[in-house]
């Protein structure tokens, strides 16, 4: 099952966040140095980050659920991270690894520096009320842009990825500088992307009778001159005899090397594309990138 969206903004919902993110990076001097100081960040959100492990335990999930309504609804749900608006606490699930830790730290410390988000959910708790989901919905992922701007530092790992060659292990080995999750960094080089490139995220294949194995598509993330141009249908299974799916890196191996494929944008012009597979074990990336468009008769994989 595909992923619902979690980060999108308008425009100037967009520039509101990265205001923002700017403004916090420039008076706790985090732009200097990587990874980024996410206490630093911490402490000018004015929270603290409660070190025992709690999220595990129904009884204070509960009340923490009678305490904040409805406006800690999708971060219970997760069970990921609470931020607590009247005692300024942040909660961190501590089973998760420690780059998965890192987003969630800034992703709740948005709650709390984001000024129109921490007094409404002070309100929320102070009034016993609950908070409309539409805005709950808003404020995650506004606090999911705070986080990725803040721990990309801006503009600033687009620029670093740019002075290398195009390719899926240009935004792996910057994650680990970063200090980022291999899915965040690359769903960030791709949405941020100058060339014309999506990347689809699988779940890992499991092993079917008669498929031999089958992928379920998990997100789709494109750059914004992908998105002008393509308007793919992307099916949301892969199996090994599938153009995509003959990218799915198996037994054992982490990647598959760059290779052709065809697209048809939009206007139904075919594109010479370059397609490769990385895989960390708990998703697949398939890489795509438009080389040129091309001026033959083709055979046509994906169509709009």
């Amino acid at each position: 099952m595909r992923k619902a969206d979690d980060s999108s903004l308008t425009p100037s919902q967009y520039q509101r966040i990265r205001r923002h993110a700017q403004q916090v990076l420039d008076e706790t001097g985090a732009r200097e140095g990587f990874p980024v100081n996410v206490r630093a960040v911490m402490q000018a959100a004015q929270v603290t980050e409660v070190t025992d492990d709690v999220l595990g335990d129904l009884t204070f999930l509960n009340r923490m659920r009678r305490k904040a309504g409805l406006a800690l609804k999708s971060a219970v749900a997760k069970v990921r991270g609470l931020f607590d608006a009247k005692d300024g606490f942040v909660f961190i699930d501590r089973t998760m690894n420690q780059v998965k830790q890192t987003f969630v730290r800034l992703h709740e410390a948005a709650h709390a520096y984001l000024p129109w988000q921490r007094p409404m959910y002070a309100v929320v708790q102070d009034c016993d009320q609950t908070l409309d989901p539409e805005i709950a919905d808003l404020f995650d992922r506004e606090a999911n842009v705070f986080a990725s701007e803040v721990l990309f530092k801006l503009d600033a790992f687009a620029k670093e990825a740019d002075e290398h060659e195009f390719g899926i292990f240009t935004p792996v080995n910057l994650s680990r500088k970063y200090g980022a999750s291999v899915y965040a960094s690359v769903r960030r080089y791709v949405s941020k992307n100058q060339r014309t490139c999506a990347v689809l995220v699988l779940n890992p294949p499991l092993l079917v009778e008669g498929a031999g194995f089958q992928a379920t598509l998990r997100r789709v993330i494109t750059s914004p001159s992908f998105a002008a141009q393509f308007a793919i249908t992307w099916p949301e299974t892969y199996t090994p005899d599938d153009p995509i799916g003959a990218f799915i890196p198996i037994n054992g191996r982490k990647a598959s090397r760059p290779r052709e494929l065809e697209l048809i944008d939009a206007n139904g012009e075919a594109h010479d594309c370059i397609a490769e597979a990385f895989t960390q074990g708990m998703q697949v990336f398939v890489l795509i990138y438009v080389r040129r468009a091309l001026t033959k008769t083709v055979s046509v994989v994906l169509t709009a």
